[in-house]
């Protein structure tokens, strides 16, 4: 799954637009590399977002297609 679709169905981010524009804006890494929104999500990727003075740092543990709003924060894991 594309990084911004894996941001946006992760709820992580709200929009696939803004999620487009962080990565374009080299405000994510994956695996300690710096990420462009079509980066094929792995499960085990560690994804780093900078928002801002804030740092979010998780572990990718799902990469579902659809995930209702109650499920989605188990796509992921923060560290």
């Amino acid at each position: 799954m594309r990084l911004d679709k894996w941001l946006k169905v992760s709820r992580l981010i709200k929009r696939r637009t803004v999620a487009n524009e962080a990565a374009d804006n080299g405000r994510i890494s994956v695996n300690g590399k710096e990420a462009k929104a079509s980066y094929d999500v792995k499960i085990g990727d560690i994804l780093e977002m900078k928002f801002g003075d804030r740092t979010v740092k998780v572990e990718v543990l799902s990469t579902a297609e659809i995930v209702g709003k109650a499920d989605a924060i188990s796509m992921y894991r923060q560290i």
